[in-house]
């Protein structure tokens, strides 16, 4: 099925760094930090799955170009803290700052990450393209020693563009110096980076924890590929 394949195109977070485990310790941390627990009348785990719902619909709203960067950044908590009834504008900023400044220096990686790099490096040329924004994103190759692995690192940011855009697939393509038959591309969100690559003709391979049924290629560890390819 991937006997044309040369190049391996990976996402970032939460198919290579753990985004959610990373996450979940620094939220910890600054939830009791800023006593949040007394402000917003609430537990850690209510706190955190409603961060998690936010943060996802301001991502979804980011991936289709509705809001930039800063609103994403500069609202994320706020709106969190009004759905307890809370509401502080510049302790949302602060609090903003920190998770910043900590969170890309997470250590977390998926599930067999290192092993299946180390075993595809050898057969396949290896890229990332990722959403992240440019600043933490580059904290988080260093951090966890990742960037040897890979030929290019295209950061959305660094281009203004975002998948699932087609564009951001042929600049892949482009710097890679290959043709779309020779592109697979392995992550963890179904629209971005599945449905994206599909419609810019390459093959993909969804790390979705859960497999369903469907004509989409699945796995749910990253050592699946070692099998597969």
């Amino acid at each position: 099925m991937y006997s044309k394949t040369k190049h391996i195109f990976f996402d970032l977070d939460d198919t290579l760094w753990d985004f959610e485990k990373n996450s979940y310790e620094v939220l910890q941390v600054l939830f009791s930090e800023y006593s949040l627990s007394d402000k917003l009348k609430t537990d850690f785990t209510s706190f955190h799955t409603t961060y998690k719902e936010v943060n996802s619909q301001l991502w979804r709203r980011y991936y289709k170009k509705e809001i930039d960067k800063q609103f994403l950044r500069n609202n994320r908590f706020d709106l969190v803290f009004k759905k307890f009834s809370y509401s502080n504008y510049d302790e949302n900023l602060k609090l903003t700052d920190h998770y910043l400044q900590k969170s890309p220096y997470g250590t977390h990686l998926k599930s067999g990450c290192i092993e299946t790099l180390d075993y595809l490096k050898t057969r396949y040329t290896l890229h990332i393209i990722t959403n992240g924004f440019k600043e933490v994103q580059h904290i988080k190759l260093n951090t966890c020693a990742l960037r040897s692995y890979f030929q290019q690192i295209i950061i959305s940011e660094e281009h203004q563009l975002i998948k699932p855009e087609e564009k951001i697939f042929r600049l892949a393509q482009t710097f890679a110096k290959c043709e779309k038959e020779d592109c697979l591309m392995i992550g963890d969100n179904l629209e971005s980076d599945i449905e994206g690559a599909l419609n810019a003709g390459w093959q993909a391979i969804w790390l979705n924890p859960h497999p369903k049924e469907g004509k989409i290629n699945q796995i749910s560890d990253l050592t699946e590929l070692k099998r597969i390819l």
